[in-house]
């Protein structure tokens, strides 16, 4: 196959008539005004035939709309079936244009080969702006593309790569883009394929740029896991302020998770939670965020599972924060109630510009019917209020004390009596007594129901506990997901100083090393000038040991410049004037380089020992080591010329 690089494709001012050369005597008088308009029709022309050259050469049919079209800002080639070539002949033609603004491509099926075309024009043309890449099947590869040309693009403002099919991966590679680029203002990744993961590479990507205030994730399938990652970096963004992101199946729990969120984002402006299966539990937990945010003005939860009590709530939590900047709320497949419509008047009192979406007034606060008390359950509490015994009560009608009496009888005893049932648990109580239908109440079955409603009683206790043990710890572990989650996206601006390592070195002590909270991130240990630390990488940096015998030497990485510990030593002189005693004040100073502490102190910079029921054991084999050491110590303290073995 012939490849055509665009050197090679680009026209040249000798291949073109020009049309600036003097042709009589008329061209001397002519204007700057006439003189610009003639370049800029020049230009046309060139382009236009530029345009026409290169679809001849690549083989495809031009498309007729273009060139009657450049002297729009605007071009708009949606539907054309321009394919990869026809992708190539247009960028080739694009190379030198200087007056398209806005370039629409949707629809064309361009590949990932179309859009490496476009990816070398954009490196040499700066005027376009606004970009739409919607539904040409670019896949992973096309993502890769996009995504370099993100890295070094200056001009570009907005760009829309719907139905492209974009994965996971791809969401990772524009997270690592978008972290650089600050110019985009307007992102469309709507209708992919974007997943948890997906959803953990995006908030990454919010937490990271500093320059889109509009992204559109509608239509993906972030779902729970994606949705929490997803909103720990909405947290800490400070740029975004229209997020879509409906059509994601977000549920309770990401609910849940965009309340934590909007109580720190005061950026956010328009949110839009269409269709993501949030019931009015979700709304509840959505309202614990808005209380404390006063920049949200427009809120969409329309499709969602939200009856009556979705929407009070959402109109109280208005009613009830006066710093609230909602003014509007769509809800707009919700019945309400009377007592919805009352609220909402009042409400609307308070904040004049509120303006709130429902479906109509028709609908109903489900309540399940009362249960009715066990009619057993009645009896035996009147019979244990007034002290009383089965046959007492009815040994009136019963006075052979078989325990039977007729139905009759007892519905009248019943009914004489001042226990609370009414003729519905009378009935039932006959049914109970009285299975086969003989005409006669065998009332012994009253004796034993104490300790069966008893048990039923705890078993519903139980469950009810359970359940709601359940559901506590599910949203524990959703917000525990959700702090690790914005651990992992802010930067921190410190070191946390673990062991390195399980085993010791010759001399008995166990180095430490200071190892980044972050793998991805440059972090900064210290404010001060003298005492900073830039990681860069994933490795350990190893602080040297304040009671070992060898020197330290220092590092020449530009990674390293200085190293800041604790002060170990309680008898350190620095220490009086309550300064830290720094590494590299150590090894600058000659007297505390030959300087030979004591054993006692050396403990100091070892790992607590496991507290078990061996330890005193433990103690003693460590003071024998310790002995012995010294030994050696003063050994070589006598002779220095000596090596220490």
């Amino acid at each position: 196959m012939l490849t055509i690089s665009f050197e090679s494709l680009c026209l040249k001012d000798d291949d073109c008539p020009s049309a600036t050369q003097p042709q009589g005597e008329e061209d001397e008088f002519d204007t700057d005004l006439e003189s610009d308009e003639k370049e800029e029709r020049n230009k046309e022309v060139s382009i236009a035939e530029g345009y026409l050259q290169a679809c001849k050469i690549v083989g495809v049919v031009p498309v007729s709309y273009f060139m009657q079209n450049l002297e729009s800002t605007t071009m708009t080639l949606t539907h054309r079936g321009l394919g990869p070539l026809g992708c190539k002949a247009l960028a080739i033609a694009l190379v030198t244009d200087m007056h398209i603004h806005t370039l629409e491509l949707a629809d064309n099926h361009i590949q990932a080969e179309g859009a490496k075309y476009l990816v070398e024009m954009l490196r040499a043309n700066f005027t376009i702006k606004h970009l739409d890449l919607s539904n040409n099947c670019l896949q992973s590869a096309g993502a890769e593309y996009v995504a370099k040309m993100l890295l070094d693009n200056i001009s570009l403002k907005s760009m829309k790569l719907s139905g492209n099919g974009f994965t996971d991966d791809d969401a990772k590679c524009f997270a690592e883009s978008f972290s650089s680029n600050t110019r985009i203002k307007d992102l469309d990744l709507s209708h992919n394929e974007f997943c948890g993961k997906g959803g953990e590479h995006l908030g990454q990507l919010l937490a990271n740029n500093e320059g889109l205030e509009a992204l559109d994730l509608s239509w993906n399938h972030l779902r729970m896991k994606g949705a929490v990652a997803f909103c720990a970096g909405l947290k800490v963004n400070m740029m975004l302020k229209q997020l879509d992101l409906s059509w994601n199946g977000f549920g309770n729990e990401g609910a849940l998770a965009m309340g934590e969120a909007l109580k720190s984002n005061n950026t956010l402006v328009h949110l839009n939670l269409n269709n993501n299966r949030i019931t009015n539990e979700g709304v509840s937990m959505l309202c614990r965020g808005l209380e404390f945010n006063d920049t949200l003005r427009v809120l969409l939860l329309a499709y969602n599972s939200i009856t009556v009590e979705g929407a009070l709530a959402m109109v109280n939590v208005v009613k009830n924060t006066p710093k609230t900047a909602l003014e509007e709320i769509n809800m707009c497949n919700v019945l309400v109630n009377e007592n919805f419509v009352l609220l909402l008047e009042v409400t609307c009192q308070e904040h004049p510009g509120l303006d709130v979406q429902y479906g109509g007034v028709g609908g109903f606060i489900a309540k399940k019917p009362p249960k009715r008390v066990d009619p057993m359950k009645v009896i035996q509490d009147y019979l244990d209020q007034r002290k009383l015994r089965l046959w007492d009560f009815f040994r009136n009608i019963d006075k052979d004390g078989t325990m039977r009496v007729p139905v009759t009888d007892f519905r009248r005893a019943v009914q004489q009596s001042s226990i609370p049932l009414d003729r519905y648990q009378i009935e039932e109580l006959i049914q109970r007594l009285d299975r086969d239908r003989t005409g006669m109440v065998d009332y012994r079955g009253l004796a034993d129901t104490r300790k069966q409603m008893m048990r039923d009683h705890r078993r519903q206790l139980r469950k009810v506990e359970s359940r709601q043990k359940k559901e506590k710890q599910k949203s524990d572990r959703i917000l525990k997901t959700f702090q690790s989650a914005v651990e992992a996206v802010t930067p921190h601006s410190s070191m946390v100083i673990s062991p390195g390592g399980g085993k010791e070195d010759s001399s008995g002590l166990q180095q430490f090393s200071a190892t980044p909270l972050s793998s991805w991130h440059h972090i900064f240990m210290s404010n001060s000038s003298r005492y900073s630390i830039t990681n860069l990488s994933n490795e350990h940096v190893h602080l040297p040991m304040l009671g070992g015998n060898t020197s330290y030497r220092a590092t020449s990485s530009l990674a390293m410049r200085s190293y800041s510990q604790p002060n170990l030593l309680d008898d350190s002189p620095r220490s009086a004037h309550g300064k830290s005693t720094s590494a590299q004040r150590i090894r600058s100073d000659p007297e505390m380089r030959h300087s030979k502490l004591s054993p006692t102190a050396n403990h100091l910079t070892r790992s607590r020992p496991a507290l078990n029921a061996k330890q005193p054991e433990a103690k003693a084999k460590t003071k024998k080591v310790k002995k012995k050491k010294t030994k050696k110590h003063v050994k070589s303290s006598q002779n220095p010329a000596q090596p220490v073995k």
